[in-house]
């Protein structure tokens, strides 16, 4: 990544030592770029998902910034719980990724890099606010979700596959 013009081979951008200088494990909000290629995130708007990293700051210069953000590449970005942008700030952003980046896709959309880490979040239990979700769809009478927001990722995966192949 990001195999811009189709280049795998040049490495065009890094993850660098945060800005706080120490490891962070924390939740974070992001939010999807409905304009992005990306197939992973398609018809997610914004989700929760934790980091963990020393060094997960987002860096490209200023020329391959603009170039993934033309091609749609820039697929998730640090956001406010309200899902409007971090601009920088800690600890929505937790690096100091620049742009609030959070994760590229490549030209195709269909390989995704991605500091936050979905995998975490497959189960609606594994969540630190999942007992008091729980309690508030208890009161609301809504049933509970079986799995976490970071299945969706995967599931966007398998689809975009099973619609692009023959069987």
């Amino acid at each position: 990544l990001p195999a811009i013009n189709g280049d795998y081979a040049k490495r065009e951008v890094a993850l660098i030592a945060n800005d706080c200088a120490n490891f962070q494990d924390r939740w974070v909000n992001l939010r999807a770029n409905p304009g992005s290629r990306c197939v992973f995130t398609r018809g997610i708007e914004t989700v929760d998902l934790p980091v963990r990293h020393g060094e997960g700051k987002f860096y490209a210069e200023p020329e391959v910034l603009e170039e993934l953000e033309e091609n749609g590449q820039v697929a998730l970005t640090y956001s406010l719980a309200d899902g409007s942008p971090a601009r920088g700030r800690f600890p929505q952003n937790p690096n100091g990724s620049v742009l609030d980046i959070a994760g590229i896709s490549d030209p195709t959309g269909r390989v995704f890099g991605l500091m936050p880490h979905p995998e975490a979040f497959l189960d609606f239990t594994n969540h630190p606010d999942w007992a008091r979700e729980k309690e508030r769809l208890r009161r609301a009478g809504e049933n509970l979700p079986r799995y976490g927001d970071g299945l969706r990722f995967f599931e966007n995966a398998v689809n975009f596959v099973a619609e692009n192949t023959e069987a």
